[in-house]
């Protein structure tokens, strides 16, 4: 065997460095600012990404990540149609003018308009007729105690010289004002000719004014990636992007190869609006090659993942502190942002992953125990727990192949994931709020007032195992 002409390079994980402090004059570490770019085009308030699992994020965590200033990227472990309808949800969860309001013609039935409203999470629906002039309304209030489900809502609705309407144009000072000088929920507005054409929530108000930092589109709507693959690529895409989805994810494995690196180019092309986002990849050249693709941001990270077992079973990977530092140092001269995938354990290593110049970090195991992640939840010995599983885990794949979301092939491969239980942890901004605390104090030790400056007076100092115990709090019993 022809010996290797270069010696084992040194790569390192998060747990082998430390950010070493430096002077700092900030008064404070709340004043630090976030903002960081996820993709060429997309800003977010704060930079953390929830993982596309199918036991992390869902339309609800993706919903609540935005209102956070981050973002949720909806799993693909579901039919194509699906995930575009949890991508719809977010999109319509939060929006000061909503342009395609939920609307039924008057002959429908009760039992119709409440299933509606119930798919689309949503309280009313304006009634219209074939040409989209209003009829009506029909809200939670008008049907709160009725119990013939085959009635008409024709004779349920407030009739349209009831409703209250507005012109398109109307500013949104204006429309707060309609809303509370008649006590109103929804102001449905009309273009010149009278025809619906938008509507205007009272509760998108208060979710605005709850919510300063949330990341949104120019429309005012949150923002949300969706999770893609090879195999059913371009047709998925096409439906996620008709719902709204702001960036495409593609979900593979293995980055550095030449089907994702096909459809990177095919999806460029084919829908030039909305961010590509490529991964994963471990290497410069991984990262180089998905860039030169068109990717607007690149997935970085091979096997660091808590349920991931792919550095076992296929003995492939690189620690991710390198890869991550690597592959920035090929990114930033196109100015392409990283996304660092996987290994984070805690606030300090979020803070080791953006110092090393990635622009967000995605996490999974650490939303998967929230409140909000889709995890199949549950009680036992009067503790709650959460399922966690990586998605090249056994029963991952074989339902993810049921469900339409996967490769029934996976099924006979060498699974490179686990799953297992995590201890529920309640709502997933409190995980936030600790992790972006923990986050700013990072950066405040090494004097640094927004990710930029993190990046460039952040140094790092490699410890030894002893070094590591040592950083580790303990007990001091006797």
């Amino acid at each position: 065997m022809t010996p290797k002409k270069e010696p084992f390079r040194l790569a390192l994980s998060y747990d082998d460095v430390l950010l070493v402090p430096h002077y700092s004059d900030i008064p404070s570490r709340k004043q630090i600012n976030l903002t960081t770019m996820f993709s060429k085009r997309i800003r977010l308030n704060i930079p953390v990404v929830s993982a596309n699992m199918d036991t992390v994020t869902g339309a609800e965590m993706a919903i609540h990540m935005a209102r956070q200033g981050g973002m949720g990227i909806i799993h693909r472990f579901q039919s194509a149609e699906e995930e575009a309808n949890e991508v719809h949800l977010v999109k319509r969860s939060e929006n000061i003018f909503i342009p395609d309001p939920i609307t039924l013609n008057k002959e429908a039935t009760l039992r119709e308009a409440l299933a509606l409203m119930e798919r689309n999470h949503v309280t009313g629906v304006i009634v219209i007729s074939s040409d989209r002039s209003i009829e009506g309304i029909l809200t939670a209030r008008d049907v709160r105690f009725k119990t013939d489900l085959n009635a008409s809502i024709k004779s349920l609705m407030t009739p349209k010289e009831k409703v209250i309407l507005a012109k398109q144009n109307i500013t949104s000072e204006e429309a707060l004002k309609i809303l509370d000088k008649n006590k109103i929920e929804k102001l449905p507005l009309i273009d010149a000719k009278g025809k619906l054409c938008g509507l205007i929530t009272a509760t998108d108000y208060k979710k605005t004014k709850e919510n300063p930092r949330a990341s949104k589109d120019k429309h005012g709507r949150l923002l949300v990636g969706a999770a893609i693959g090879v195999k059913d690529g371009m047709e998925r895409a096409g439906l996620l992007v008709k719902a709204g989805a702001d960036a495409l994810i593609i979900d593979i494995a293995h980055g550095h190869h030449n089907t994702c690196i096909g459809l990177v180019k095919k999806l460029k092309k084919e829908f030039p609006s909305v961010d590509i986002v490529a991964g994963n990849v471990a290497t410069r050249e991984g990262t180089l090659a998905l860039i030169k693709a068109g990717a607007d941001a690149v997935k970085v990270g091979i096997g660091p993942g808590a349920a991931c077992s792919t550095r076992i079973v296929a003995g492939a990977g690189v620690p991710q502190l390198t890869a991550v530092m690597e592959s920035v140092a090929v990114a930033q001269k196109f100015k392409v942002p990283i996304i660092a995938d996987g290994g984070i354990k805690n606030s300090g290593d979020l803070a080791k992953a953006i110092a090393t110049g990635a622009g967000t970090a995605m996490i999974g195991n650490l939303f998967s125990g929230c409140k909000e992640s889709p995890g199949e939840y549950y009680i036992e010995g009067g503790e709650a727990f959460k399922i966690y599983r990586g998605l090249a885990s056994r029963d991952a794949s074989a339902d993810m192949a049921i469900r339409g979301g996967g490769d029934s092939e996976k099924q006979n491969r060498a699974p490179e994931g686990i799953g297992y239980r995590v201890t529920f942890k309640g709502e997933v901004r409190k995980i936030l709020a600790g992790l972006i605390d923990g986050l700013q104090s990072g950066m405040s030790y090494t004097g640094a007032k927004n990710l930029k400056e993190f990046y460039q007076k952040a140094e790092f100092v490699r410890i030894t195992d002893a070094g590591m115990r040592e950083s580790k709090p303990r007990s001091h019993q006797i």
